[in-house]
């Protein structure tokens, strides 16, 4: 940790002018809603009324962050006539709402005719309750007179279902143009995305096989063979990699990632080759060749739409995924649709990786070469610590640290001529980067309190042991020795073959949806498409919670939908204060037509920044890049 603390310089240039944004290098040297209260209350009360069914999570029921909109009962237009007839008590009406809430039959009619699913049904019900029970004295006499038949034994509670469903789209406008909707957010068809992609007969083929089993080295091979190419990483990291490794072989190729745009020659000058990360692929470029890296992420839950839109929208000749063999059947299925086929080649790992048959046991044990896999920066923190008070020089690499930072301490951790021989990282190393590493040591086989996914431990594992190397045959153990046998278990494996890939609505969807709903907020509209919209068997919706959460910190910003949007895709930490507070300031800026300059910029992170000397100090270091990497967004 001294090392990662010590002598923080971050280095700030103008950008490109068509960016028209700031580049900005990071080096570290040698190393829930209150105004829905009551609604949710009443809701725990009257759900007893309901039948009981498993409780689903946000995930499974989009539906429960939809929320009513408030119906003043004085101001509405179904007066036509003063009345005044006996009032009805309060617990008749109640009694009558009741017997009519545990109505099965309304619920199914409600749902099948209207769209109002069990979810929406109660929370429109506690909102008609309300706007019932404010009724006595009397601002709704078609509706009391309804009541009192009822408490007559003259009707049933069921007259009382078409006053209940105009309230409900009353509350819930969405519900008048449910079924426009319902067309506009289907998912089922996404191979129709990518017009140009589609006048094409691609050609694939799937590089298999495990880490250092030279799969991704075939594909460049092809890459830098064609006249025109694409390359798609999983990491900015990795881009950059390929970025860098062409044009030092003399083959001249551009870089495109969310924060910056670099070119071979100039912005005039494009060249025929490209590396990006995988969500910057564009869709309308034809290219002769297309490499996709890491395509197993198509089972992410946050990024996996990126590969599905590369997969099926890369507009290349030929394109060439590289990764597990889990992905095959899936790939398969979805290319077989639009009539293109799949050519395998299986790898087999080059070098030999074994599993110890005891752990490490003390860090004394250390040896030169050696990785010690941690899931916790505090955990980083504790081994780089007590490492370096015996004497070992350590390199850190974690998700947070820059990218630039990340490849410094590799480079020190690879260089046999310098004294740093020991790396301490998180499963950060699992992809991105090029590690001499002899043995991977996991500190523990727990993340935030769970045992690692076995693919997940095959990954990381995958790393000990590098071809051409003084390392080539790898060791895999556990720190602690009790540890060993569920690391060959986890090891010992088969990874499933993927049933279900990601998927996430575009632009454009999101646009024609909003039409439709013109006083619904940014934020109900990603909510209600989350809850309408239909997906296939073997795909999934990809998680929207971190641009909901986005939506909802800007809420109240005056801002165009396009413009909304690209702010709520903005890949910046919202558990962090200072990111957050960071966030909001430049949509509220950008909201009031003003400049968002580099000297703004400074104020707001207080630049420049102090050394930092502890943990805190550095982990506030790390916000201040996300919000400087932020800004370049």
């Amino acid at each position: 940790m001294a090392q990662l603390c010590s002598s923080p310089t971050l280095h700030m240039k103008q950008a490109l002018k068509s960016r028209g944004a700031l580049l900005i290098k990071y080096s570290v040297a040698s190393s829930s809603n209150p105004k829905n209260e009551g609604v949710h209350q009443s809701c725990r009360r009257y759900s007893s009324v309901l039948p009981k069914k498993k409780i689903l999570t946000k995930k499974e029921r989009p539906d429960i962050n939809i929320q009513p909109m408030k119906v003043n009962p004085k101001n509405e237009e179904t007066v036509t006539e003063k009345r005044t007839p006996t009032p009805l008590h309060r617990d008749i009406i109640t009694s009558i709402l009741d017997k009519f809430l545990r109505n099965l039959k309304l619920r199914q009619q409600a749902n099948q005719e209207q769209g109002i699913t069990e979810v929406l049904f109660l929370k429109a019900f506690l909102s008609f309750r309300t706007y019932c029970l404010e009724l006595i004295p009397t601002s709704d006499p078609e509706l009391v007179e309804k009541f009192r038949n009822v408490a007559m034994s003259k009707a049933s509670e069921e007259i009382l279902y078409e006053n209940f469903v105009a309230h409900a789209k009353k509350v819930f406008p969405h519900l008048n143009c449910l079924g426009d909707l319902k067309i506009i957010s289907d998912l089922t068809m996404p191979h129709n995305w990518y017009p140009v992609a589609r006048t094409l007969k691609r050609r694939f083929i799937y590089h298999a096989g495990p880490t250092n089993s030279g799969k991704t080295w075939a594909a460049l091979q092809a890459f830098k063979a064609s006249k025109s190419g694409v390359y798609c990483g999983p990491l900015r990291l990795l881009a950059n990699e390929i970025y860098r490794r062409m044009n030092n072989e003399g083959l001249p190729c551009d870089l495109v990632t969310g924060e910056e745009r670099r070119f071979a020659i100039d912005n005039l000058h494009p060249s025929s080759h490209l590396s990006c990360t995988v969500e910057m692929l564009p869709t309308d470029m034809r290219t002769e060749l297309a490499v996709i890296d890491e395509i197993q992420m198509l089972r992410d839950d946050q990024r996996g739409w990126a590969w599905s839109r590369a997969l099926l929208g890369a507009a290349a000749d030929e394109v060439h995924l590289c990764g597990e063999a889990s992905a095959i059947p899936i790939v398969t299925r979805l290319l077989k649709e639009v009539d293109e086929e799949v050519e395998v080649n299986r790898y087999e790992r080059k070098t030999k990786l074994s599993i110890s048959t005891h752990g490490l046991g003390e860090l004394e044990n250390v040896q030169h070469g050696d990785c010690i896999v941690c899931f916790s920066k505090r955990q980083i923190f504790m081994t780089t610590k007590e490492l370096e008070s015996r004497g070992k020089q350590c390199s850190v690499i974690y998700g947070d640290l820059p990218p630039g930072t990340k490849i410094r301490q590799a480079e020190k951790f690879n260089d046999p001529d310098d004294p740093t021989n020991v790396l301490v990282a998180t499963d950060a190393i699992g992809m991105g980067l090029n590690l001499n590493i002899k043995r991977i040591i996991f500190n523990s086989l727990k993340r935030m309190g769970n045992t690692i996914p076995h693919h997940s431990a095959i990954q990381i594992a995958g790393r000990a042991g590098r071809y051409g190397t003084a390392y080539e045959e790898g060791v895999v153990l556990t720190k602690n020795e009790e540890d060993i046998q569920t690391l060959k278990e986890l090891l010992g494996k088969q990874i499933d073959d993927i049933e279900k890939v990601g998927i996430a609505p575009t632009f454009d969807q999101i646009e024609t949806f909003a039409f439709l709903l013109p006083k619904a907020s940014f934020i109900d509209i990603l909510t209600i498409f989350k809850s309408v919209c239909s997906v296939r068997d073997d795909f999934f919706l990809c998680e929207l919670d971190q641009m909901i959460d986005l939506a909802k910190s800007i809420s109240d910003i005056q801002l165009p939908l396009k413009i909304k949007y690209i702010f709520c895709v903005v890949p910046v930490n919202m558990d962090s204060k200072q990111g957050a507070a960071a966030f909001i300031k430049m949509a509220k800026r950008y909201s009031m037509g003003q400049q968002i300059t580099q000297d703004w910029l400074c104020s707001v992170i207080e630049w420049p920044p102090k050394v930092a000397v502890n943990m805190d100090q550095l982990v506030n270091l790390e916000r201040t890049y996300d919000i400087l990497d932020a800004y370049l967004w």
